[in-house]
């Protein structure tokens, strides 16, 4: 099947007590024995639940993947992901990747005996040079959270496997319409479902997607040992979600291209990051393993940041990104406040830098917003 009738039928079929078309909600904590000690595919709904086990088949399907995994959050599933290691080993990082995920590595994790790295992924020498003999695991964010810096999966793939290195790429930026990590040779995959795979702002999931039956088993041991996992109408809400992943991922790209496209020629803003630019320094890394660019700009202004964003009404300054409603956000003290001043410096995350998460509204809207805020700062 094609990406598109994949995303309304991987995980899904009509319910057999029934017959419904829509997955059913099986809001329930246990569920009844066939007899002693004989429990049916189900027994317990933080071990598994219909209604996950369908989400999680949904997104490995999308992902072409071996097995799928929803989680609560998606720092819940970068927490399970990392407990794949132990005291003592090391991991190389992305520098700019999302301020949880940097809080959790670099404040919570060191603390039991993790050691991490963290380094721009755009460079082969850079990657060999930071590996150690106890290196376990290789973080990558491609676009990165917030300045879309873009990561050759099948270079840093090549790296690792040569070295016998875990792989782990968040792919919640691209969604698997645009990007599937794994088919580069990456080993794990996590989302956000929070974002682009809900894509309404009305519910808070993440996602895991393996590689190999070694690491299915792995993930679902430390899901059901560490009760990370997503409750059955959060798993609903993505599954729903996702029926209209296609449609809604092309327009938030066709906006955000002509959105960049403006801003590139708006004299306030002194850098635009959106890699398919053609100016971007990862474009032609995008273009070969990307089927398109998605819906996150950001950008440095050269005016001032709050006269800016109380010029705009459309879009609503808030965390997060990947739903209908187009929101914008200083990166510095919201999304990457947990990141430590000195670590956002060295990723390159300044206080002149604006991030845009672009919906579904009509593009021309959009741009007259953005427009007035400009007017608003001058």
């Amino acid at each position: 099947m094609k990406f598109d009738t994949k995303s309304v039928h991987e995980g899904r079929k009509p319910d057999p007590l029934t017959g419904a078309i829509s997955t059913p909600i099986y809001q329930t904590s246990t569920f009844v024995f066939e007899d002693y000690g004989k429990p049916g595919e189900h027994d317990y709904s933080r071990t598994s639940n219909p209604t996950r086990s369908a989400l999680g088949e949904a997104i490995a399907g999308l992902e072409g993947g071996h097995q799928g995994f929803a989680f609560s959050s998606g720092m819940a599933a970068v927490t399970t992901v990392i407990h794949l290691l132990k005291a003592g080993d090391h991991i190389i990082s992305c520098d700019d990747l999302y301020g949880g995920s940097h809080r959790l590595f670099s404040e919570i994790m060191t603390k039991f005996g993790l050691d991490f790295t963290f380094i721009r992924l755009d460079d082969e020498k850079k990657i060999q040079d930071a590996i150690k003999p106890n290196t376990k695991l290789i973080w990558i964010e491609t676009p990165s959270n917030p300045l879309l810096n873009i990561t050759d999966l099948e270079m840093v793939s090549k790296i690792a496997k040569e070295n016998e290195i875990l792989t782990t790429a968040d792919n919640t930026f691209s969604s698997p319409y645009f990007l599937r990590p794994l088919e580069y040779g990456i080993d794990l995959v996590m989302h956000s479902t929070t974002k682009y795979l809900n894509g309404h702002s009305d519910v808070i999931g993440g996602a895991v997607v393996t590689s190999n039956e070694e690491l299915s088993e792995e993930i679902q041991f430390l899901l059901n040992g560490m009760g990370t996992n997503a409750s059955p109408l959060d798993s609903w809400l993505v599954l729903r979600g996702i029926k209209t992943l296609p449609l809604r991922m092309n327009k938030h790209a066709e906006n955000a291209m002509k959105i960049a496209q403006y801003l590139t020629d708006q004299p306030q803003v002194k850098e635009v990051f959106y890699p398919g630019l053609p100016s971007h320094k990862g474009h032609e890394i995008a273009k070969k393993q990307m089927d398109g660019y998605g819906g996150v700009i950001s950008i440095k202004i050269d005016s001032d940041i709050k006269s800016f964003l109380k010029g705009l009404k459309i879009f609503q300054l808030a965390e997060s990104l990947g739903g209908a409603d187009s929101l914008i956000e200083h990166a510095a003290t919201m999304s990457h406040a947990a990141m430590n001043e000195e670590a956002r410096k060295k990723s390159g995350i300044t206080d002149d830098l604006i991030r845009l998460s672009i919906g579904l509204e009509d593009s021309d809207d959009l741009i007259n917003d953005l427009e007035k805020g400009f007017q608003n700062s001058k």
